[in-house]
């Protein structure tokens, strides 16, 4: 459908149609042509012959916006193509290990690629961040911006227009960090050079958001423990909190994925979903099966066999959108319950997070050493737990500075 030649490399869009799926359609590819060898990159689309076949002049809405998509994916094959070929010595290696990483002279067809590889490993979230981050970059300046236009100049001009349209500093510095990421990468790659580098001291800094950590005391959680109001959803959601909160602050996104087979020697064993990927080590965290834990397994849980599930929101056939769609829409019923139930005890607002933090704080308070807090939370280091803490530490200094003029 589409096609491109060059120097002897040649593009062009096919239907492979060597192995069908169980839906009878075949995977649509980008085939790059270069010295008789070829290479084969995938455009995430499926299509039957008869599709294929009428997929150029489709005029249905979703043959649209198949075909955008597939020539999204074709301009970013053709375009790292040809940059490569400008500078000389291309080979299809290279091409390869360009893509891979996700690094084309342009920001926008790094993130598309960033975007598909993080679909691919199921890191939904930071996709749907990067997919965020592109739609603002287009909106804010164009579709193709080059890595030599990114100067400090720029990067505080995007940064102006984020402050202008109500994001906070968090938002601003994650998207900061994708597109530090990206321009490492540019850099490594020769697209720009070392003095064209706009990040670092005395250059542009990230401001890092202000996460404002609430920590609950022994007490409050006590009154969560015993809070009721006849309502049997509300008593549901609270102990998923208090299962949060007493399986080392775990994080909704790996609780809903927990087995009754993660039942190990009388504790729950699970790697966070949010480092597994990205540590060196797999750091297997172990929560301890209490009386209390138990409780809320047999009153809210499924028939305790290995491969169920402990909770009933997930069965399985999910796929990673879908699991982060219930996990996202569960968050959201805990923490209005939560809310209502903070209300209700003069305690404030509180949230899954609120769980996490409560139990890295309450062992520190209750003399716990950090490397003992740092191994539960899942942290891969000392300094990642020190950090976490630190609000917390000044929250205790300016309580005691109170209590010295408390007369």
């Amino acid at each position: 459908m589409y096609s491109f030649s060059k120097d002897g490399i040649t593009i062009a869009t096919m239907l492979d149609d060597r192995k069908a799926n169980k839906k009878g359609s075949f995977p649509v590819k980008i085939r790059v042509t270069y010295k008789r060898d070829r290479k084969y990159y995938s455009t995430g689309k499926d299509l039957t012959p008869e599709e294929w076949k009428v997929l150029p002049t489709g005029k249905s809405r979703l043959l649209k916006e198949t075909r955008e998509s597939i020539e999204n994916s074709f301009s970013l094959v053709k375009s790292n193509v040809e940059a490569i070929a400008e500078k000389g010595g291309f080979s299809l290696d290279t091409l390869n290990n360009r893509l891979g990483r996700g690094v084309g002279d342009t920001i926008n067809s790094s993130l598309k690629v960033r975007i598909e590889n993080l679909k691919s490993d199921e890191k939904i979230s930071t996709m749907q961040l990067s997919e965020y981050l592109l739609k603002s970059l287009e909106k804010f300046s164009s579709s193709a911006i080059d890595f030599e236009n990114i100067t400090v100049d720029w990067l505080k001009k995007y940064e102006k227009h984020l402050l202008n349209n109500d994001k906070s500093y968090t938002t601003i510095s994650m998207q900061m960090r994708v597109i530090r990421t990206l321009v490492n990468q540019a850099k490594r790659d020769g697209i720009i050079k070392e003095t064209q580098y706009p990040f670092g001291k005395d250059k542009y800094e990230i401001k890092e958001g202000v996460n404002i950590k609430k920590a609950l005391t022994l007490d409050q959680i006590k009154k969560i423990f015993y809070f009721t109001d006849g309502n049997e959803t509300t008593e549901r959601y609270r102990d998923l909190w208090i299962f949060s909160y007493l399986c080392n602050g775990i994080n909704i996104a790996d609780l809903v994925k927990l087995k009754f087979k993660d039942i190990k020697d009388g504790d729950i064993c699970f790697v966070r979903q949010k480092t597994e990927s990205t540590s060196k080590n797999r750091r297997e965290i172990r929560a301890s099966v209490t009386v209390n834990v138990q409780n809320i397994i047999d009153r809210w849980g499924n028939k305790p066999k290995p491969e169920n599930y402990i909770f009933p929101y997930l069965n399985g056939k999910e796929n990673a959108e879908k699991r982060q769609a219930i996990t996202k829409d569960l968050t959201k019923r805990i923490n209005l319950r939560m809310k209502k139930i903070g209300e209700e005890l003069k305690i404030g607002d509180i949230t899954t997070y609120t769980a996490r933090h409560s139990f890295a704080t309450v062992l520190k308070r209750s003399g716990a050493n950090i490397a003992s807090i740092s191994e539960s939370l899942g942290h891969n280091d000392l300094k990642t737990t020190e950090s976490y803490l630190a609000s917390f530490e000044k929250e205790e200094r300016q309580k005691n500075a109170q209590m010295l003029t408390d007369f």
